[in-house]
């Protein structure tokens, strides 16, 4: 007869035999979690109504404990983003502002950019592993990133903090500068052996890449102990008691907790958000090929504003509760419009303007509706009054030309120098044919002389489009 289990430990095939394997603690409790957190006025719970929060860890931790700390003082909590490109993308948002409203309600927030750990590679949600950054290049993506977080930050404290409780600290901290001491030896020895392979085998992220035809290396094996001791680290030297990552860092979370308990015998926490998903049900990232970048030169703030403008109704609502710090009265009001006159689409609008302020603050909004109404409402204003970084994103495949202005210059000559119509009688005819447009009016006349204020804007810029599509900027430069 099999000898009894161990309360928390369970019973798991794997290959040809049986392991023994950890069960994850914070499943368990997840329906009395949201039931027990809903029913309060305090931060988890207004995390919770808007959806911010799916997980949270040890089983007392909704409960009692956790409310209990977070009411009694202002806490540290932290989230890590690994440096693999110059850019945060939406996908991380969700993390950053689970940060934003901890610090809005009087708690302090650290960003740990993982310039050590980008080095190691994520196994999490990973069918491959990662390809190895050489370091000059995780240098300058921790240089993207701390600019994007800081942006984001400081957007926030200017637009939407108006926190009763007085904000807390914000502090971005790399992950390298904690590892620069250590050599593997010493690593292995003090940290390693409070380990379990057991516990680490049982990681869903772990197994699923074990079972894969890749199979999983071993410094992908370790990532797990190097997020551990970076909680461990935080907890140590900044107070650090409360980790937040997506749901797909829950093995991670765990295992610095466990790490922490046994070495301190503290008792700390995690909180996980949900995973942002396209409409197709693909997680938004890097991997999936779809990033929309939080960087202005990855994905400017136009497109930005064009990604939650797109967004179909039924995702509207959870997103104004994910992505903005609109009070949740003031959503089901817009909700409400919604549902009256569709096709104007004011919850959408709110949304897209809302995240571009938070991202890349007034200015940037103001840009993205700029080109928004230069380019679906054929706004003569809005396009003088963009620049020519806006034009060049707006039409991102135009050709862009410098060109001297001379005296008499006809549509047709402007068209030809820069080869938007061939020479000869062809181009002529698609003049005549209706087929050119300037600065939004069609240009039927070859012979029409160019005419400052209609055809050459105020900024010295002209819009060509022959056809449908094909855009042609011109900047006149002795105006």
């Amino acid at each position: 007869m099999a000898a009894p289990i161990a309360k928390g430990w369970c019973w798991a095939w794997r290959h040809r035999g049986f392991i023994l394997k950890r069960k994850p603690r914070c499943f368990c409790f997840r329906l009395e979690f949201l039931s027990t957190v809903s029913g309060g006025s305090g931060l988890l719970s207004s995390l919770n109504k808007r959806g911010i929060i799916k997980d949270a860890f040890p089983d007392s931790a909704a409960q009692v404990e956790l409310p209990r700390l977070l009411e009694s003082a202002p806490q540290t909590v932290y989230c890590g983003f690994d440096p693999t490109a110059d850019s945060l993308h939406v996908g991380n948002l969700l993390a950053i502002i689970g940060l934003l409203h901890f610090r809005n309600a009087g708690h302090n927030a650290i960003a740990v950019i993982g310039g050590a750990t980008a080095q190691i590679g994520d196994p999490s949600g990973k069918t491959t592993e990662r390809e190895k950054l050489p370091s000059d290049v995780v240098e300058d993506n921790t240089r993207g990133i701390r600019e994007s977080l800081q942006r984001i930050f400081t957007n926030h404290e200017l637009y939407y903090s108006g926190s009763e409780h007085g904000l807390g600290t914000f502090t971005v901290l790399n992950n390298a500068s904690w590892y620069r001491g250590w050599d593997v030896v010493s690593f292995l020895s003090d940290v390693g052996r409070h380990f379990r392979m057991g516990t680490l085998l049982s990681r869903h992220s772990v197994q699923s890449r074990l079972n894969s035809p890749e199979g999983m290396s071993l410094t992908e094996f370790s990532y797990q102990l190097f997020q551990a001791y970076d909680f461990h680290h935080l907890n140590q030297n900044h107070d650090c008691r409360i980790q937040l990552g997506g749901t797909d860092q829950l093995g991670n979370l765990m295992s610095g907790h466990e790490y922490i308990h046994k070495v301190t015998g503290q008792e700390v926490y995690g909180l996980t958000t949900p995973l942002v998903t396209s409409t197709t049900g693909d997680k938004l990232g890097k991997t999936g090929g779809n990033a929309v970048w939080l960087n202005q030169d990855r994905t400017s703030p136009f497109e930005l504003y064009q990604y939650f403008l797109r967004q179909p109704d039924s995702a509207v609502e959870k997103y104004l509760k994910l992505f903005t710090f609109i009070p949740l009265a003031e959503v089901d009001q817009v909700i409400d419009l919604q549902r009256q006159d569709p096709g104007k689409r004011p919850a959408q609008k709110r949304l897209a303007a809302e995240v571009t302020k938070l991202v890349h603050g007034k200015e940037g909004l103001e840009s993205a509706k700029r080109c928004t109404r230069a380019l679906f409402h054929s706004s003569l204003q809005a396009l003088q009054q963009m620049s020519d970084s806006e034009l060049q994103v707006l039409f991102r495949e135009a050709p862009f030309s410098e060109l001297l202005l001379e005296p008499g210059t006809t549509v047709l000559e402007a068209c030809r120098r820069v080869q938007a119509v061939p020479d000869g009688a062809r181009g002529y005819r698609m003049v005549t044919e209706g087929g050119v447009w300037i600065n939004h009016s069609r240009a039927d006349n070859p012979d029409q002389v160019l005419i400052p204020g209609q055809h050459i804007l105020a900024n010295g810029l002209t819009l060509l489009r022959v056809g449908k599509k094909n855009f042609y900027i011109v900047r006149w430069l002795n105006l």
